[in-house]
């Protein structure tokens, strides 16, 4: 089993900084596929930025040059660092890894695991 524990979001006036975190712990597994997305209320989730194991990252378009996101590998935790907030950035944001897990040393398949969710709100 694999546990994501969100952290981070908050409040903030537009031009400010925020950052999410999110933290996998469970048994054996290794996280191949990270990215964030973000829900606005009346909205449909949609994808923020993304990172692959091999390092490559995707921005979309509304988030490009403000947002990063990043891994700390030795700490099983992906961030994602949000600059220049807006007020249309408002929206609850969730993690999405793509988890290997493992029996001991046998390889028991790759689930999608999601975070429970942060707040972040950008006032005007």
């Amino acid at each position: 089993q694999v546990q994501l524990v969100e952290s981070g979001g908050g409040s903030v006036q537009a031009g400010g900084s925020l950052s999410v975190s999110c933290t996998a712990s469970g048994d054996t597994f290794s996280i191949v596929h990270m990215a964030w997305y973000r829900q606005a209320p009346g909205k449909q989730r949609e994808l923020v930025a993304s990172l692959s194991s091999g390092g490559i990252t995707n921005y979309a378009d509304f988030v490009k040059d403000r947002f990063t996101i990043s891994r700390d590998n030795a700490k099983n935790t992906v961030y994602l660092q949000m600059n220049s907030l807006k007020p249309e950035d408002t929206a609850v944001y969730y993690c999405n890894l793509g988890i290997s897990v493992y029996s001991g040393s046998v390889y028991a398949g790759t689930y999608d695991y999601w975070g429970q969710g942060s707040q972040v709100t950008v006032s005007s």
